[in-house]
């Protein structure tokens, strides 16, 4: 167990409620909470037994200031691995500030972001991936992408990452032995099974990366950009998308002016949407910040939904952003069915793919629209149960482990000597131990956990 002050820190939301908690960690968490809380029971905390919680009064010197219920959990059997005191009062914001300030006058300190998960990692009761997923676990914003979370908590990368670790190492390990006591009698290195286990490594690795969009998608989501000229309904499809009138909509051409925003769950796949101006040449000042917002919109969209009107003929306005949208994620999507059709659909879909046809105002057309979009980020029937990568970080690290692991195949095949081929596999079980924590630096596990709320 880490040796640190005793942290404190409001792990409820700020805000009104029914309760605040006051989560205190460290050596001395029942010392301090004995200070302040007074159980009717008259049991001091630094005498309960663990997994027990007391009702009693908050108390600022001699004056009571609230009902409370003290929940304890001793170390080692806690989130942390530390003593854990949770203090629940009434959760008024003043209250509960008041009560954290009471527990920080009597010897804890305030907590970093992040700094209790930190601490059950650094007191090896998660690895780096699964403290990972408590964030995406909270930030999760549908049933898929909590299932997928929890799953992760439960370790199921950190079970796939040590599966393949394992034969890695055990491979290493015997080249290692084989290479520095020739003249010990091991036993010699089987070309075919090394074979086997690098390419059955760089298999489960691609597996993951492969997964990785379709993971975010239904976990924290995607950046998803409503783009088309003016007028061609993007509003309205952002109203149907959201489900209420988010955007204005009217009859005037370039009525939305800047960037609307909003996050939506898709048939279980997360969308961060932007609604943006209608681009084209303009001379107004105001809406031409807007069409410039819309083109950074457009280059940083996973996917682009492109709008045209099916009731007028293409215009140099769409023949731009079909230029613009060549070789992304695009969804072709022509408006406005309910109207006459005058417009090239032939031409969108030569330069585009698949169009899809709707109606924004009467919502003709959008399950084709939700089924398309789950089609392409790969969420439709996708298995929450799986092992998946949660984040940039975890990517990177299988990235670097698959090319460390080509470049072993690759000396393979080419007969280089074994400790060449160890050096790659070397490499590449660095990287994976660096993705659980287990090699990870200082300073790559202080960014993890920086990302985190106060009181996580």
């Amino acid at each position: 167990m880490t040796e640190q002050t005793t942290i404190a820190a409001i792990s409820t939301p700020m805000g009104t409620g029914g309760v605040g908690i006051i989560r205190i960690s460290g050596e001395n968490a029942f010392s301090v909470a004995d200070r302040i809380f007074k159980a009717y029971s008259s049991i001091k905390m630094i005498d309960s037994d663990g997994y027990r919680a007391h009702f009693g009064r908050v108390f600022e010197g001699e004056k009571a200031l609230d009902e409370a219920i003290c929940l304890v959990f001793k170390a080692p059997k806690s989130y942390t691995g530390e003593n854990v005191v949770e203090i629940n009062c009434h959760g008024g914001i003043f209250l509960t500030k008041k009560v954290l300030k009471l527990v920080l006058e009597n010897g804890a300190v305030p907590a970093m972001p992040g700094e209790f998960t930190k601490r059950a990692f650094l007191n090896g009761k998660m690895d780096l991936s699964e403290a990972e997923s408590v964030m995406t676990l909270i930030s999760a914003q549908g049933e898929q992408g909590i299932n997928a979370a929890y799953n992760l908590l439960e370790g199921s990368l950190s079970k796939k990452i040590s599966e393949i670790n394992e034969t890695l190492l055990s491979t290493a390990a015997h080249i290692s032995a084989w290479v520095d006591y020739p003249d010990e009698e091991i036993e010699d290195i089987d070309n075919n099974k090394m074979q086997y286990i690098i390419n059955t490594a760089i298999c489960g690795i691609s597996e993951l990366l492969d997964k990785y969009d379709s993971g975010i998608a239904v976990t924290t989501g995607v950046e998803a950009a409503i783009v088309g000229k003016p007028n061609v309904g993007k509003s309205t499809l952002m109203n149907l998308l959201s489900g209420y009138d988010k955007s204005i909509v009217t009859e005037i051409e370039g009525t939305t002016r800047d960037v609307v925003e909003e996050t939506i769950n898709l048939d279980g796949c997360i969308l961060r949407i932007s609604d943006t101006a209608g681009m084209r040449e303009t001379d107004d000042i105001v809406e031409k910040i807007g069409v410039e917002r819309s083109r950074q919109k457009l280059e940083r969209a996973a996917i682009i939904f492109a709008l045209f009107d099916s009731s007028n003929e293409l215009t140099e306005e769409d023949y731009e952003l079909i230029k613009l949208c060549k070789g992304k994620t695009v969804v072709p999507v022509i408006n406005k069915t309910d109207l006459e059709s005058k417009i090239d659909k032939e031409y969108i879909e030569n330069e585009l793919g698949k169009v899809i046809e709707i109606s924004a105002k009467c919502g003709n057309g959008y399950n084709e629209f939700c089924e398309t979009v789950t089609t392409i980020l790969g969420t439709k029937n996708f298995d929450t149960t799986s092992a998946m990568l949660a984040n940039e970080r975890q990517r990177l690290c299988c990235e670097k482990a698959l090319s460390s692991l080509r470049d072993a195949k690759s000396a393979l095949d080419c007969g280089l000597t074994l400790d060449a081929i160890e050096i790659c596999i070397d490499d590449a079980i660095s990287s994976l131990l660096e993705l659980t924590g287990q090699r990870a630096s200082e300073a790559v596990v202080d960014e993890v956990f920086r990302q985190f709320c106060v009181g996580k």
